[in-house]
C-alpha cells in the first residue's frame, strides 16, 4: 500500500535543502541535492511511520508569501 505525504522543501542560507513533513511528528531531512534529498526523506517518512502509526494528514491549500516591515 502507498500513501501519499506533503513535503515542504526549503534551501538554508548555505545551500543546504531541508524537507519537512508536517503529518509527521519529527519528520525531517537536508541534502545538498534534490535527488538525495527525496531518497532521504522517503527514508524518513518510512522511520517515522514505523514509530507513529496514528498521524493526521492535513488537506493542502497552498502556499501564501507575506510581506512585513522589519
Amino acid at each position: 500500500m502507498q500513501k501519499e505525504f506533503q513535503v515542504i522543501i526549503e534551501k538554508d542560507e548555505e545551500g543546504w535543502l531541508i524537507a519537512d513533513v508536517p503529518a509527521l511528528k519529527g519528520c525531517h531531512t537536508q541534502a545538498k541535492t534534490m535527488d538525495l534529498l527525496v531518497e532521504r526523506i522517503k527514508e524518513a517518512i518510512s522511520l517515522c511511520l514505523e514509530v507513529e502509526s496514528d498521524f493526521h494528514q492535513n488537506e493542502f491549500v497552498g502556499f501564501q508569501r507575506v510581506m512585513v516591515e522589519v
